[in-house]
């Protein structure tokens, strides 16, 4: 059966990458993207586009109206932005932090929470949520970058949290690193190539994601640490 695949953020970068990926494989791909207009190359791939900016309500709250009774069997929550890197805890900007922790952790709980109709009428009931390793705790011994961290340490726990609460509705949330990649977030020394890393994405998003529920995962496959 050929699965609904939801995917934020997808006009450039690795949602752009990732949706081009899956609607090739022939699944049905909705990409969302703060302004449509400038989503062509979201269009070329034969998504369906449609508009969302996860930090407005209203926004979400039209995505959910705009998927009517629709399932979806996958929510990639893939939207998210970076900060300058490096950075004492002098250098602290909180305007930045709030910006960061609005799109980068409740944007994701947002549209999972407005999504979840759809997600339990569907059939594969999987949220990928994308990270980054600078979330995790346990790999942080360099210190710095603290708003993207914080941001990103944030949504590890909210998928956590995600994976026990709808665990009776049979709904995987797991977390996954997409590696250093060569996007206009990663920059020009970026060592991914936007290829590998969705296809790593996918490989994440087959088979039993329910087994995959409430951990972290580097986009090659194994388990990285919160």
């Amino acid at each position: 059966m050929t699965r609904h695949v939801v995917v934020t953020g997808a006009n450039r970068g690795i949602g752009l990458g990732l949706v081009r990926l899956l609607a090739s494989r022939g699944e049905r791909v909705t990409g969302t993207a703060r302004d449509v207009d400038a989503a062509d190359a979201l269009r070329s791939t034969g998504a369906r586009v449609l508009p969302l900016d996860v930090t407005s309500p209203e926004s979400v709250r039209a995505l959910a109206t705009a998927l009517g009774d629709e399932p979806v069997d996958v929510l990639v929550n893939n939207a998210g932005a970076s900060a300058r890197w490096g950075g004492g805890v002098e250098g602290i900007e909180l305007d930045v932090c709030t910006r960061l922790f609005q799109l980068n952790a409740l944007g994701a709980i947002a549209v999972t929470q407005a999504l979840l109709p759809h997600l339990r009428r569907g059939a594969g009931k999987t949220i990928l949520h994308v990270t980054s390793m600078m979330g995790s705790i346990a790999d942080n011994t360099s210190g710095g970058s603290y708003a993207y961290r914080m941001s990103k340490a944030a949504l590890n726990m909210a998928s956590r949290s995600l994976s026990i609460d709808l665990r009776g509705d049979r709904i995987s949330s797991f977390v996954v690193h997409p590696g250093w990649v060569k996007t206009d977030m990663g920059g020009p020394g970026a060592t991914v190539e936007i290829g590998d890393c969705v296809e790593g994405l996918a490989r994440l998003l087959d088979g039993d994601t329910l087994a995959r529920s409430g951990k972290f995962f580097h986009f090659l496959g194994h388990e990285a640490p919160f």
